[in-house]
Order: structure tokens, then sequence, then C-alpha cells
């Protein structure tokens, strides 16, 4: 096990490819952890370098008391690539992962060479609607939203396999603390006029039966995004990593090699 310390959290890191290679570094979905990107990896192409890690107050980082702001995860996403020695990295980012890669790419160039904003947004729901949410899992724990979450993650054909049961495991064990930060993150989160301003290759893939990031609102926002490639992942949810690992790696190696 790989653990950084930024100064305020330990972050749980995993590295694997060819250290020379293209940098290509995953951030992770709200209730889930590095483990996001299993099905993806083995489809990859040969000599990338891959990066992943899990953001504060999941997985096996440390959680400090929520709440957090985007800046926080932020901040803890860019100590980690330069204490990895990361450049020109592709940035691939899942839900709020997406939104931590947007803002990362716009503050920091020199790290970010191209962007992969996958079941993401410039504004994710609104600020009652996840205040909402947050009072019910203070009131009775993470595992009284699970089926919900499921829900919107999985398509109805997934949500009826064995394996949606590891996920909802995940999403349940996530810290409490760690879920609410992000929570409150998400909520106080809108890109909406950094995104208008990217100026890098950005890549922005939806999925069809998405529930927590629409595909309609995906698209709005890759079209908000000067030069922006959009593609639709029919029949899979919020999380295509899951659900259709071959097709969003062959998605992500045409753009890489374009890119790189």
């Amino acid at each position: 096990m790989q653990v950084f310390e930024t100064g305020s959290v330990h972050l749980h890191w995993s590295e694997a490819g060819d250290a020379a290679g293209t940098p290509v570094v995953f951030i992770n979905s709200l209730g889930t952890d590095l483990r996001l990107w299993d099905g993806v990896l083995p489809h990859l192409a040969p000599g990338l370098r891959v990066l992943r890690f899990d953001k504060r107050g999941h997985g096996l980082s440390s959680c400090p008391p929520a709440p957090y702001a985007l800046a926080d995860l932020v901040a803890d996403t860019e100590a980690l690539l330069e204490a990895r020695g990361i450049r020109n990295c592709i940035l691939v980012g899942c839900s709020i992962g997406g939104m931590m890669a947007q803002t990362l790419a716009a503050r920091r160039p020199d790290l970010v060479s191209a962007l992969v904003l996958t079941n993401t947004a410039s504004k994710i729901g609104d600020a009652a609607s996840w205040q909402a949410r947050i009072a019910a899992i203070k009131a009775d724990g993470l595992a009284s939203i699970a089926e919900g979450v499921m829900a919107r993650w999985f398509s109805a054909a997934f949500r009826a396999t064995p394996e949606l049961a590891l996920w909802q495991t995940m999403l349940s064990r996530t810290p409490l603390e760690g879920y609410i930060g992000c929570c409150s993150a998400i909520a106080g989160a809108d890109l909406t006029a950094l995104s208008a301003q990217l100026d890098l290759p950005v890549l922005v893939i939806a999925g069809g039966q998405d529930a927590a990031s629409p595909p309609e609102t995906v698209r709005a926002m890759a079209e908000a995004i000067p030069g922006a490639d959009f593609k639709l992942i029919e029949h899979v949810g919020h999380l295509p990593s899951v659900e259709a690992p071959e097709a969003l790696a062959e998605i992500l190696n045409t753009f890489i090699q374009e890119v790189s």
C-alpha cells in the first residue's frame, strides 16, 4: 500500500504501467474508491503510466472532519501529482472527480495536458438537495440511502446482477464524514464559468441510463467547453467503468492516442 502525506491528509495511491509512459491519472466518484477503475485498466493500451488514488474521506485515505470544499480536494490532487513528479498528464475524472479534474486543469495547466470528463457536469444538483442528503445520512447512516443511490448509479440490467452488492457495500462502508464532506464540496461548486474557459483537449462521456448525471446535462456541459468532443455509451448508468469497462477503455485509448 502506498501512502502520501499532503500535510493535512494521508492519500492512498496506486501506480501501474510504464514509469516512462504517458501519465494518465484517474479520479473516482463520490462513494467509491480507486477500485472503480479496476475493470478498465486491463483494456488500456500499453505504454501508459497509470496513477489512481482515494480522495480524502474515501477508501484507505484519511478522513478529516467535514465539510470539505472542492478546492481542498483539488489541492490534495495537485500535491500528489507534484510529489509523484507527474506533468502534462491526461486527467480522467468521474462525477465529483470530473469537477476536480476541471478545476485542477484550469489552476495548473502545466500538470494537465488533456481532460476526460465522464458522467459529470459543471454543476451537479443544487445545494438544497445535497443538504437534504446530508441530513438523511446524519440521521440514519449511509446504508439508508444506498438502494436509492444504486438506482441512480446503475442501469436496471446491472442492478439485477450479483455484482450490485459489491458496489452497494463499497458505498455503505465509505466513512460518513468523508461522504458528507464531499457532498458539501459538490453543493458549493458551480464550474459553469470555468468550464467555458477551458483551453485544452477535452473528451466528455455520458451514460445513456445515468440518473445521477443525466446525459442531456453532460452533453450541455460538453457544448459549453470550447472544442470538446462528446461520446455517449448507451445502456449504462453513472459508472461506465463498472458496467462497460471495455467500451470505456476503447474510447479512452482512442483519445489518448490523439492527444499524446
